[in-house]
């Protein structure tokens, strides 16, 4: 439903709109969402098509099925967060889309971020209790594990869900954004009571959405490259290297957007009326295109940079992605089966 609303804003923002350089992180950023469309729709495509079509699910695969889905939602969306964004945050799409558009990319997003972080965990698992995850790391658990993750992002994004809509301002421009109107008895007590709501979302979003996952891929991790250094394990190099990347790209990518929207989110108020911290909504267009960035950066890091990828190179992309994707038979075959070489060993050279 869309709503006339008149928002209390001074002309800073509109001179921040002017300046050089809010004008050449604008341009960046809208440029790293058109790479993040591109690779995101290819790259996650071909994940969900060989993953899901032509490979048989195994724990593996099936990880790096919902994170594909995930990821692949999200830059489905993209395209409607450029034309925003091209517009100074116009939305020309109507209340529908703006509702649809926002949850979709909270869900993926959410979602993408916890899968990352089952996944960490799954491997580490596989790692430090190979035995237990030989007789117990089942594809019927797997698939009902798995669910966590979408399940808590979706609880997560039921107040964007609420909340989310478009409004008009009294120069007819319309915007999606979180209606506010009827939190208070005038706008600056809406205000009050907004900036209230936002620091306690945004302290959930915090530390749900980041610290949380954050943590649990960097110990994840931590201990799987402990436990490397100790086996002396072989081909180690190229693993630590992986797992590197992983952690990584997660800091790089997700920390900037979160610590900016948090400190936006506890300062909306001072930003709104009095038009202070310009730094940070300057900075809001670079840090959450860098975050939507790692939507097409999963694929390369999670598939592409495995083990045999870059040797089959020169056969058929899917045949290649198979190779990548597949689960390794120490992990899934029956107990009985022997082999040559300890679980948790190859675990670790198929990464």
């Amino acid at each position: 439903m869309e709503t006339n609303i008149s928002l209390p804003l001074d002309g800073s923002e509109e001179a921040s709109h002017e300046s050089a350089g809010y004008t050449a992180l604008h341009i960046l950023s809208l440029v790293v969402l058109g790479v993040t469309f591109v690779f995101g729709l290819l790259g996650n495509g071909l994940v969900i098509w060989v993953a899901g079509f032509r490979m048989t699910h195994t724990v593996t695969t099936i990880s790096y099925l919902n994170l594909a889905v995930a990821d692949f939602s999200f830059s489905a969306i993209v395209p409607f967060l450029i034309v925003s964004r091209a517009m100074k945050d116009k939305w020309p799409f109507g209340w529908f889309l703006c509702k649809l558009v926002t949850i979709m990319g909270d869900i993926n997003l959410y979602g993408s971020v916890f899968l990352i972080a089952f996944i960490a965990l799954d491997r580490c698992i596989c790692v430090l209790h190979p035995v237990w995850a030989q007789n117990h790391r089942t594809l019927s658990l797997a698939r009902k594990v798995i669910t966590g993750p979408w399940i808590l992002a979706i609880i997560l994004t039921l107040p964007t869900c609420i909340l989310q809509g478009t409004v008009t301002t009294v120069d007819r421009e319309t915007y999606c954004i979180p209606y506010i109107e009827y939190w208070g008895n005038s706008t600056e007590e809406a205000l009050e009571v907004a900036t209230i709501v936002g620091m306690v979302g945004g302290t959930i979003r915090f530390v749900v959405g980041f610290i949380t996952p954050g943590s649990i891929v960097a110990i994840c991790y931590g201990l799987i490259a402990a436990k490397m250094h100790k086996k002396g394990m072989i081909k180690s190099s190229h693993t630590l290297r992986v797992l590197t990347a992983v952690v990584a790209s997660f800091f790089i990518c997700w920390f900037p957007f979160h610590l900016i929207t948090l400190l936006i989110t506890i300062w909306s108020d001072k930003i709104l009326l009095y038009g202070k911290y310009k730094i940070l909504t300057m900075l809001v267009y670079p840090t959450s295109a860098l975050a939507f960035f790692n939507s097409c950066l999963n694929p390369m890091l999670y598939v592409f940079m495995g083990r045999d990828f870059r040797k089959t190179m020169i056969q058929s992309l899917p045949t290649s992605l198979e190779k990548a994707l597949s689960e390794d038979s120490a992990l899934t075959e029956d107990t009985a089966t022997n082999s040559a070489v300890p679980p948790a060993e190859t675990e670790l050279q198929t990464m």
